[in-house]
């Protein structure tokens, strides 16, 4: 749905509130929203007095308050919400924003369940606001890429998608995103499940059956480290996705199979490190080295000189949040709907019962 333009200081930028200033908080969302015209960081709510501190550091103007709570109070100075606190704080808080008459951007996932997502999503639609999720992924320079290739059909007929997002942690490090805990929502299925399982639908539509495999691996580990899932696409197109924290070599980031010719593409969108280490978007952001572009070609192996380079298309996450700015400002589209959410949910749900019964699940 389009977003309702909410009542906000006339002339002025939207107001938004950051609920969290953790990794999400502090490296993606705080930065984004900084950078786009439109919108200003107005409050972050944070308990942590070091996190209180690094906020006001970062953003001399900003407001920080320690609970949702105090936040809400003052629902009618705000125009948005932003929800990057642990994932099974994310349907609780959306909800107390939507009937506070907030829109609301929610960090993946949305929820624990599809079915959670798409009550969320009815009473954003029932109350005329938006509701969007945070699903930055789509915006890393590879995808973008791959989605240019498809495109001008310089595969042919994609047959196969590989996936990696693949980590050598051989050590946990704790915390809620490897609880075992099932209300947690923690482990990889779910954490970078969401990227790879979001940005296959996107690139191949629905699916009807999934195959998964997922183990835990690491001595002390409670939740999913190394999952495996198989996708198969009403277009006929197979996704295998994989996404680790104990890959001592990692593969490919995708691999894509097609009738025509194959692209390979090794390395992460390089947007996240300049974000940890302090870069704000700007001229240049999201460029890469030409060094680290992907191959395009058939029939021989791109390690050994095979295909062509392919110009990588420079990542773009601050295109999302200008997305969400249009849609309050001027009606516009919202870049990512939450039903959408609930499609990657229900994939995720089979991959989950797949792993846990060994069996393919029919969707």
């Amino acid at each position: 749905m389009t977003g309702t333009p909410p009542a906000h200081a006339p002339g002025g930028p939207l107001r938004v509130g950051l609920v969290g200033y953790g990794l999400a908080g502090s490296v993606f969302h705080a930065p984004l929203i900084a950078a786009t015209e439109g919108l200003t960081l107005d409050t972050v709510v944070t308990s942590n007095p070091e996190r209180q501190r690094q906020a006001r550091a970062e953003f001399p103007d900003v407001r920080t308050v320690a609970t949702p709570d105090e936040l809400f109070e003052g629902a009618a100075e705000l125009d948005l919400v932003v929800i990057a606190s642990p994932n099974k704080t994310h349907v609780p808080l959306a909800t107390t924003a939507l009937k506070a008459g907030l829109p609301v951007v929610v960090d993946k996932p949305v929820a624990g369940t599809a079915a959670e997502a798409r009550e969320l999503a009815a009473l954003a639609e029932e109350r005329g606001l938006l509701l969007s999720v945070f699903q930055n992924r789509r915006w890393d320079n590879d995808f973008l890429t791959l989605r240019r290739l498809i495109a001008e059909d310089a595969l042919g007929d994609v047959w196969r998608f590989e996936s990696r997002f693949e980590r050598w942690r051989p050590k946990p490090k704790g915390g809620w995103r490897e609880s075992g805990d099932p209300a947690e929502i923690g482990g990889l299925l779910y954490d970078l499940g969401s990227h790879v399982v979001d940005q296959a639908l996107v690139l191949f539509g629905p699916v009807t059956q999934v195959y998964a495999e997922s183990v835990v691996r690491r001595a002390g580990a409670e939740a999913d480290d190394d999952t495996f899932i198989a996708l198969t696409h009403a277009s006929g197109v197979r996704s295998h996705l994989y996404v680790s924290s104990t890959a001592a070599q990692l593969g490919p980031r995708f691999r894509v199979l097609g009738s025509k010719a194959g692209y390979v593409k090794h390395g992460l969108d390089p947007q996240e490190a300049a974000l940890r280490e302090g870069a704000r978007p700007g001229p240049g952001w999201g460029e890469e080295d030409e060094a680290l572009w992907g191959r395009l070609g058939s029939g021989e192996s791109p390690v050994t000189g095979g295909g062509d380079a392919a110009p990588t298309v420079p990542g773009d996450y601050p295109a999302y949040y200008a997305g969400v700015a249009k849609a309050l400002l001027e009606g516009g589209p919202n870049p990512v709907d939450a039903r959408e959410a609930a499609d990657a949910l229900d994939v995720l749900e089979a991959a989950r019962r797949s792993a846990r019964d060994g069996v393919v699940v029919a969707l």
